[in-house]
């Protein structure tokens, strides 16, 4: 007799073929999966940062440290070396325009100038005497000159008599050529005698034109020796604040030694280095901004330095309104430097996304919050605490602003 066999629903054939058919369909899901680029990483929120966009005001600028110093600041040198015999003012102390510093002392140079006072003395003596001789020579000279005008009259007057006197047949010829001989020659000695006294006066006047010149020249030099030696006392050119003293009683200081220097206290500047990158975009006239006791100062650009050292160039900046109270030399302040005008921008906050990605792509949250996924953007200007989005982003959208150092190629985040 037959007997019936149940048969079995799961058996291993059938288990084996419905494995067969979930593993492929897994297969092929996660082929389709991956062949989408939609790897996808768990994130904890509390382990990123996530800003948003928003719309603002954008101004690029770049943050500097800025120096406080004087408006101008006079370096004291020495004009003449010698020994440091007085301090008459320390150093840090308020002075006036011509009030004594120091007072050196130069044996060299004082001894210099007692020989050109003395050599002075002597040309002035030479001159004095040069116009005594001028003046008793002029006397000699009027005596001849009378002596000859005399001589002259009495000749004529006899050679007129005689030319009448010959006429009439009173004197004979001889006689008349004699007395005609003697005017013309005292007519002669006349013309001789005013033509040496011309050449005498001139010879003259050139002599003590040039004695007259060698005196003015060795006075003047006279008075530049007394000057040197007027300035073995160092006096303040300007008024102001007496720094950086570097002398001692008894120190030798060189000609054109460093001494100190005077500030003029009548305000203040702000010497500010900037890296080389912006040379070209740094100017005259441009807008700065720096914050002191809790209030915020207008400052611009009076001076750029062309020269660059060790990759930075250095601009000299002044307070709009003038320095602040309080403000003193060596102070250091943080200064927001403009590098354009503020407009309306869409803005991304700074993060360290920008390293991995350039700033091409970001990590943009769904509106639910739950994920973040790739999208393209294009950045624009930047400053310290924002970028400017030119496209890819709308105001409101959020977006990982953090690293992206450990998420490798990623297509999106689960956010949990």
């Amino acid at each position: 007799m037959d007997r019936v066999i149940q048969k079995k629903t799961w058996n291993q054939k059938r288990i084996l073929t419905i494995v067969g058919i979930a593993a492929l369909v897994i297969l092929i899901s996660a082929s389709v999966y991956f062949a989408n680029g939609k790897s996808r990483l768990n994130v904890a929120v509390e382990r990123i940062t996530i800003s948003e966009v928003r719309k603002n005001t954008f101004q690029e600028f770049i943050p500097v440290n800025g120096t406080v110093q004087p408006i101008a600041t006079i370096y004291l040198d020495a004009l003449e070396g010698g020994r440091v015999e007085e301090k008459l003012v320390e150093d840090g102390s308020l002075v006036q325009k011509g009030q004594p510093i120091l007072r050196l002392s130069n044996t060299d140079l004082e001894l210099s100038l007692a020989n050109q006072e003395t050599a002075v003395f002597q040309v002035l003596t030479q001159m004095q005497n040069t116009k005594n001789g001028a003046v008793q020579n002029s006397i000699q000279q009027l005596n001849q000159k009378a002596e000859v005008d005399n001589a002259l009259a009495e000749a004529k007057r006899v050679y007129e008599l005689n030319q009448h006197l010959y006429k009439e047949g009173v004197i004979g010829q001889q006689e008349f050529k004699a007395s005609e001989n003697n005017y013309t020659f005292q007519l002669n000695r006349k013309k001789l005698n005013e033509r040496t006294l011309t050449q005498d006066s001139i010879s003259m006047q050139q002599q003590l034109r040039q004695t007259g010149e060698t005196y003015a020249r060795m006075q003047n030099t006279l008075a530049l020796m007394r000057r040197k030696v007027e300035d073995l006392i160092v006096r303040a050119p300007i008024d102001g604040q007496l720094t950086s003293l570097d002398a001692e009683i008894g120190e030798s200081k060189n000609k054109g030694s460093r001494l100190g220097q005077i500030d003029v206290m009548s305000g203040f500047k702000v010497q500010v280095e900037v890296d080389e990158h912006y040379i070209s975009r740094v100017f005259i006239g441009q807008q700065a901004e720096a914050s002191f006791a809790g209030k915020k100062h207008a400052l611009t650009i009076k001076k750029v330095y062309s020269q660059v050292r060790n990759g930075r160039f250095q601009v000299d900046m002044e307070f709009v309104e003038g320095a602040p109270e309080g403000i003193r030399r060596g102070q250091t302040l943080q200064i927001r430097l403009a590098l354009s005008d503020e407009t309306q921008a869409v803005l991304l906050a700074k993060g360290g996304f920008y390293q991995q990605t350039g700033g091409n792509w970001v990590f943009k949250v769904s509106e639910d919050g739950s994920t973040a996924y790739r999208v393209d953007v294009q950045l624009g200007r930047q400053n310290p605490e924002y970028y400017e989005v030119l496209s890819g982003l709308q105001p409101g959208d959020k977006v990982v602003t953090s690293s992206y150092e450990n998420w490798g190629d990623m297509q999106e985040l689960v956010l949990k």
